[in-house]
């Protein structure tokens, strides 16, 4: 695995332990914690979605499209990969109002398809397209795609949003 794919694959891992435990907030029926699952779409809407995607879309994925690169890839999934960040959005967006209407049937199904759809996506992201991505990139285009990294690793949300992740885990074991 490349340093690129590594630093996104990681932050995978950061993004599946959210859905471990939105998964297990599920779990309470109509008991579930709304304020667990408004701080859940702040973590998903500025980690998962201003963070990580953000580097995918608007640095990776803009690599791999360029002209250089688009003949050596034997298959083109960035246009799928697209579509499902914006399901995905859609997913948050529909839990969203859910929890405005306190309409809970609504927040379970929505978050729970973010939950499938982002699982899903992963597994494609990490077993196919990255290591795609490390075989077609030349060590100049991922020193440049590195250096941008970096500036987006500032993002100032980033730092809460991890403590977030442990403070979610502490929410779901006091409900046992």
């Amino acid at each position: 695995m490349g340093k690129i794919t590594k630093i996104l694959s990681d932050e995978h891992k950061n993004i599946l332990r959210l859905t471990k435990l939105i998964e297990k907030e599920c779990e309470s029926g109509e008991n579930i914690n709304k304020d667990f699952f408004i701080k859940a779409i702040y973590f998903i809407r500025n980690y998962a979605d201003k963070f990580h995607h953000a580097k995918e879309e608007d640095i990776l994925f803009k690599e791999l499209l360029k002209d250089s690169v688009q003949g050596k890839l034997p298959c083109n999934p960035i246009e799928q990969m697209l579509h499902e960040h914006e399901e995905g959005r859609n997913f948050i967006k529909e839990t969203e109002i859910g929890i405005r209407e306190n309409n809970t049937k609504k927040i379970i199904e929505n978050i729970t398809g973010y939950v499938n759809l982002i699982r899903e996506h992963i597994y494609k992201e990490d077993n196919i397209l990255y290591p795609m991505a490390d075989g077609v990139l030349d060590k100049k285009t991922e020193q440049s795609i590195l250096n941008r990294f970096s500036k987006a690793e500032k993002m100032k949300d980033k730092k809460k949003c991890l403590l977030m992740l442990k403070e979610f885990k502490e929410i779901i074991k006091k409900r046992g």
